[in-house]
């Protein structure tokens, strides 16, 4: 009943995705992101190293920045680990028992996507990410009307959480090459069932296409803050003497090559500062864009 160890696939191209059946258009004033079940003990199934899951963590990066550039809300959710029996009820006869108290830290967040302290992070108890939370009521409160959708498993929590956004007069939009599955067969299925059922499938790039070109050295200066939890810094100052680690560069790094811009982590350790970096970014946008 638990899920098995997942076999690495090429994650589905836009030019193999199903034709929609609206012609909806994502609209950052009307949209919340949603990362769906990005933990820890979920993608243990996967192979860490896998392209698989280098895409599916990279795109996702790019559309929590692009939503952070365009102030769209940022929720995730994360499932509960020891739940009692009489509460996972059902699902205790496909799943199991859920996760086991010894998964306490598995249950995180992966820390490629960790959420901010503005984001929303929604207890998930059941295959829908509106069940038993109040996702509804803030998504009315923000008055906003689309939820763009991200995360594992797509057949599953992913799909099942369009179908109700759709039955609630929410538009969904599944981001095809930011979703995982247990097989392609069963992404490709999620992919079919939301582009004729309930909302729209799209893709990364489409969504995120200006990302880069408005990245500027105001970003830059809040997203190192944030990495050294500093409010001030000198930007030609050594970031290694605030407390930066190689940990958090190869992080960076890595959220950079997932919006297009090609720094590698042995060009930011090689003279961390804010000034360089700045250079660094902005030439390298430039060839980007």
């Amino acid at each position: 009943m638990a899920i098995s160890k997942i076999s690495n696939y090429t994650i589905p191209t836009k030019e193999s995705y199903p034709d929609n059946k609206t012609d909806w258009q994502p609209d950052p004033g009307r949209a919340v992101l949603l990362i769906h079940d990005m933990q820890r003990y979920f993608l243990n199934f996967y192979d860490q190293e896998s392209e698989l899951i280098e895409t599916l963590i990279n795109n996702l990066v790019r559309l929590r920045q692009w939503a952070y550039q365009h102030n769209i809300p940022v929720v995730y959710t994360a499932q509960p680990y020891e739940q009692p029996a009489a509460d996972r009820a059902l699902l205790n006869a496909m799943w199991g028992s859920g996760l086991p108290a010894s998964t306490r830290d598995q249950q995180k967040i992966i820390d490629q996507l960790a959420p901010s302290e503005n984001d929303l992070v929604l207890t998930k108890w059941r295959y829908s990410a509106f069940k038993r939370s109040d996702l509804l009521e803030q998504m009315q409160n923000w008055n906003r009307d689309q939820l763009i959708i991200g995360g594992v498993y797509a057949h599953i929590g992913c799909m099942v959480t369009a179908v109700e956004a759709f039955m609630n007069d929410i538009q969904p939009f599944l981001v095809g090459d930011a979703v995982a599955d247990f097989s392609e067969e069963e992404h490709r299925l999620a992919l079919k069932y939301v582009s004729s059922r309930c909302g729209q499938v799209i893709d990364t790039k489409s969504l995120v296409i200006d990302a880069p070109n408005i990245m500027t050295r105001q970003w830059l200066e809040q997203k190192i803050q944030q990495l050294i939890e500093e409010d001030e810094l000198d930007p030609e100052e050594n970031l290694i003497l605030y407390g930066l680690d190689s940990l958090r560069i190869m992080q960076f790094a890595s959220e950079l090559k997932g919006q297009g811009i090609n720094v590698s982590f042995e060009e930011l350790g090689r003279n961390p500062s804010l000034s360089n970096w700045w250079s660094l970014v902005d030439a390298r946008q430039r060839i980007a864009g």
